[in-house]
């Protein structure tokens, strides 16, 4: 008897796992060969922007069409940064608490507000997640896992990048080497520059840089690890597409699949905006490009890019993990991440 109720058991079972499977692949049948050509898009760039799954995408759609729709975020930025947009408050505003703006008493959405930082909830139809203002730019750098990145040494978690560096916040930063998604985190994608040190990278290939200057100026383009050296950036990592350039959302920005993000940008004022979206969940499906660059330009972004994303997308404040994370095991191994002294 008890061997019959368990075979029936897994009859049941594994029949539901069938329909379930053909019930996903119907609908990613239906999103890529329906009337809808954003639906296709957005679901290629869904799946090839993970480590995992990627590979879904070629079981319905032909290398040549994957390669067209992920051109649209592979557009070289050529125009480069104004810096005269920037002019960061003098050292009286600066040292002035964001969080004695009147200004943001009535707002519902701010979760955070002291010591010169506001953390506030953001919303978009198909997402939600966290905006962090830090008033004064010069709190913000790279942090690093290690002083010499090595396939054979696994990157360090988040949480305790910000307690060996005695930060008080910090997000995730550039990408990593991340085969099937099972990666250490050890050895970083692109440049790696953290208080004026080249970290990691060649200083005569190209990155798409993202880095604060001396000035504490967010610089964002592409470049040489040499002209990054030469323009005086002190913080830097890669990754894309950049989002906003000059107060104006660029064309790559205008792509992209659902998932989790992290971007950074600067106000005129010189604030730095960090923005984690949370994704693959059933509360937030996750953003777009032009979903993070429309709400970078709604908090008032001159310049912004996208940071890594995904399973990595965190955001932290004095030891808290203030988002969901979207990785089942928990928080991962980065090289690198953002931080907030």
């Amino acid at each position: 008897m008890t061997k019959k109720i368990l075979l029936r058991t897994l009859i049941i079972l594994g029949n539901t796992m069938i329909l379930i499977v053909l019930a996903l692949y119907c609908i990613m049948w239906i999103c890529v060969n329906g009337p809808s050509s954003r639906a296709k898009e957005l679901f290629v760039m869904s799946v090839r922007e993970t480590s995992a799954v990627k590979f879904l995408a070629n079981i319905y759609c032909s290398a040549d069409e994957i390669k067209e729709i992920e051109q649209k975020k592979n557009i070289d930025v050529t125009d480069f940064v104004d810096t005269s947009l920037i002019n960061i408050d003098d050292e009286e505003e600066t040292n002035h608490s964001i969080d004695d703006d009147k200004n943001n008493e009535d707002n519902e959405n701010i979760i955070i507000q002291e010591d010169g930082i506001i953390v506030e909830k953001v919303y978009g139809s198909t997402f939600k997640g966290y905006m962090m203002s830090v008033k004064d730019p010069s709190r913000v750098m790279v942090g690093t896992s290690s002083n010499s990145y090595s396939s054979n040494v696994a990157g360090r978690k988040i949480s305790e990048m910000i307690e060996s560096y005695g930060a008080v916040a910090a997000t995730n930063a550039g990408g990593f080497d991340d085969p099937n998604g099972i990666g250490n985190g050890g050895i970083p994608i692109g440049i790696v520059i953290s208080e004026g040190e080249l970290k990691y990278g060649s200083r005569n290939q190209k990155y798409n840089v993202i880095g604060i200057n001396n000035e504490n100026v967010l610089i964002v383009g592409n470049m040489t690890g040499q002209q990054a050296i030469d323009s005086g950036i002190r913080d830097a990592v890669s990754f894309g597409p950049i989002l906003v350039i000059n107060g104006q959302a660029t064309e790559a920005s205008q792509s992209g699949g659902l998932n989790p993000r992290t971007a950074i940008g600067q106000k005129a004022d010189g604030t730095i905006l960090l923005l984690v979206i949370d994704g693959r969940q059933s509360s937030s499906f996750g953003a777009s490009y032009e979903d993070i660059a429309d709400v970078m330009l709604r908090f008032g972004a001159v310049n912004a890019a996208n940071l890594d994303g995904g399973s990595s997308s965190m955001m932290f404040y004095k030891g808290e993990l203030l988002n969901s994370c979207a990785s089942l095991s928990g928080p991962r191994n980065m090289p690198t991440c953002i931080l907030v002294k």
